[in-house]
């Protein structure tokens, strides 16, 4: 039977092979050692949740809720942006509530998109930041760059050599996969051009609070301007350690901020109220929940680079997310990511997100998420020192698994 045509558009989801390979080795027995997606371990704090228990008695608060946010919780978005960014919102205009980041990005592309519209998106990138302007109906122009001076000439190609201009610029830094950070410099320049050539720039800010060199992130809306051209998406999945809760902001220009919020409203009732009400309690906090999740990653990220530096695979240190972005050692580099990761979970029980899954771009690396504590970390080091020396003693004995079928 034909695919449905917004089905064929995607391409095989990557990350299921390898959930797949995990499934069946977790029910021979093997101890996976699971690195791979980005779920949080981390308990949501307990001011959070006794917050939510507090309301949820509340029978008035199990009635529908606000698609677009109840008006405390756009509030206290719009704070923590006064005091976290300097950036001063409206809350009645430019903050909408989303069901999570992934599902504001979906809902924007739908919004905002017309069949054909060229959106300028990099690669590596999170799958949905393309991937939803595709099911929009738009197309998608691959930006192979990083956030350096090397960033608005690419731009500048891709306005030259598309038809119809293109319609939007994608974002996200810190960067989910690769940890890259921008300054406010970069921004600064970007938003320049935007506002020059007419273009959105629409910006995934998630990975905002989870940084470790002593330098926060900034938002692409401090520059003066920005306002007029940009939306910036935030989720408490990583920051608070709520990621089941699904709860996220859209904030920005008011025009894109409307007719996300129109969308919106045909398609969801907003997240249960207890649910925002114990997001408003968590970012009129003090702060502290956030920065002690902040160094417990920092603290996973030292003890990850070490130990599988250890292991003799040399990982750069991620600045900022809770991802490192890891070369694949040069001995497998020509298996690409997807195979490379089989054989992890093969000979290691260690899984890792296949680069590929971010682009075509990524295939040359693996994303290593640090959602184990220390001790399984040091645990999947020793795994992988283990594997590499044998395949360096008998590398016949160590191919892809596709091979095996």
């Amino acid at each position: 039977m034909e695919e449905f045509h917004k089905v064929r558009r995607l391409p095989p989801y990557v990350f299921e092979q390898v959930n797949r390979l995990k499934a069946s080795a977790r029910s021979r027995g093997a101890d996976i050692i699971d690195l791979g997606m980005g779920n949080p371990d981390l308990p949501t704090p307990k001011a959070i949740v006794d917050k939510l228990c507090e309301v949820v008695r509340d029978p008035r608060t199990h009635r529908y809720s606000s698609s677009r946010g109840i008006p405390g919780l756009r509030r206290a978005q719009a704070n923590y942006y006064a005091r976290r960014f300097g950036v001063k919102l409206d809350a009645d205009t430019q903050v909408v509530a989303t069901l999570g980041s992934k599902e504001g990005f979906a809902n924007m592309a739908q919004a905002i998109t017309a069949p054909g519209d060229v959106i300028l998106c990099p690669n590596p990138t999170y799958p949905i930041h393309a991937f939803g302007f595709i099911m929009s109906g738009g197309v998608i122009r691959s930006l192979q760059v990083e956030p350096d001076d090397g960033f608005i000439p690419a731009l500048e190609r891709g306005i030259r050599h598309s038809i119809p201009k293109p319609l939007a610029l994608i974002l996200n830094y810190p960067s989910n996969p690769t940890a890259l950070v921008a300054s406010l410099d970069f921004y600064r320049d970007v938003v320049a051009f935007a506002r020059k050539n007419d273009i959105i720039i629409l910006s995934d800010l998630a990975y905002s609070e989870i940084y470790f060199d002593g330098n926060p992130p900034p938002s692409v809306l401090q520059v003066p301007g920005a306002i007029d051209v940009a939306v910036e998406f935030t989720s408490m999945s990583k920051t608070f350690s709520m990621p089941g809760w699904r709860m996220g902001f859209a904030v920005g220009n008011e025009r894109l901020i409307s007719a996300l919020t129109r969308v919106k409203s045909y398609l969801d009732y907003g997240a249960f109220t207890p649910i925002q009400v114990a997001a408003a309690h968590a970012l009129n906090g003090d702060g502290a929940d956030i920065a002690e999740v902040r160094d417990i990653y920092h603290k996973r990220r030292d003890v990850m680079v070490d130990a599988f530096s250890r292991a003799g695979w040399i990982i750069p240190a991620p600045a900022a997310s809770m991802f490192a972005w890891a070369p694949i050692p040069e001995p497998f580099r020509h298996l690409g990511s997807l195979e490379f990761s089989k054989l992890l979970i093969e000979h290691a029980d260690v899984a890792v997100a296949p680069g590929v899954g971010f682009g075509e771009h990524g295939d040359d690396h693996v994303r290593i998420a640090l959602v184990e504590n220390e001790h399984r970390i040091r645990q999947a080091a020793r795994n992988i020192k283990r594997f590499l020396a044998s395949s360096a003693k008998q590398p016949n004995n160590v191919v892809p698994l596709a091979a095996h079928r």
